[in-house]
């Protein structure tokens, strides 16, 4: 009897050990000295097969869960953190793989709608009305406050595409006339622009045509104009 569980003992001990080194081998942090060795047993073990794309698995699920949802650059890098080869992460990983996967992308989720939902992080919107540059212009454009100052996702139908050396400049103007370029662009489809000012101050969104003829300031040509809504 004692030899049996010694033996279960010794078993156990050692398929904690398969475990560690199948999810360092999962995300390429094993030892070279290690690899040749361990992927000889897995292609000779069914049971190990199975073990490393338990692991692999997990790994691809992780990655989809970071790069596929959308999320503030500080809880992005610290998932990125979670994610580097670690010593001694290798036994709490299998942990995280035997609870549910599901409910693992549902716990990212709502955590990133609670990020999304925080008054610090508002959120803004501004409908782009055409002028008589371009009367059937027209598109949406939202403003979000990010770390790194406000990201701003316009789309606009209408305006034909601009070409060698002319484009599109968008501005954002407060109530003194000042203008704060965010940027150019050449079609105004899945436009991503930034500024360093906020929306509150500098409420009103235009959009110029623009020439490359080293004149920084803006051409008065204006194609879109829009009164940001910011709730005051």
């Amino acid at each position: 009897m004692c030899g049996d569980v010694r033996m279960k003992r010794r078993k156990d001990e050692n398929g904690g050990h398969d475990v560690a080194e199948l999810a360092a081998l999962a995300d390429g942090s094993l030892a070279p000295e290690r690899r040749a060795a361990l992927e000889a047993r897995v292609a000779a073990s069914p049971e190990l097969a199975d073990r490393l794309a338990e692991q692999e698995r997990a790994l691809a699920l992780a990655q989809m869960v970071t790069e596929g949802v959308e999320a503030p650059p500080g809880l992005r890098a610290r998932i990125e953190a979670q994610r580097r080869p670690r010593e001694g992460w290798a036994q709490r990983r299998l942990v995280l793989i035997g609870a549910s996967a599901a409910a693992a992308v549902a716990a990212v989720a709502v955590t990133l709608g609670v990020l999304r939902s925080d008054t610090s992080n508002p959120t803004y919107q501004a409908a782009l009305e055409a002028t008589s540059l371009a009367p059937n212009a027209g598109g949406k454009a939202t403003l979000t406050k990010t770390p790194s100052g406000w990201r701003v996702e316009l789309h606009a139908t209408g305006l034909p595409r601009l070409e060698g050396g002319r484009f599109y400049q968008a501005w954002l103007r407060n109530g003194a006339g000042v203008l704060v370029p965010l940027g150019t662009f050449n079609d105004g489809r899945d436009v991503t622009l930034w500024a360093g000012v906020s929306p509150q101050t500098f409420s009103t969104l235009t959009v110029t045509r623009e020439l490359a003829d080293g004149d920084q300031d803006s051409s008065g040509e204006r194609v879109l104009v829009a009164t940001i809504d910011t709730g005051h």
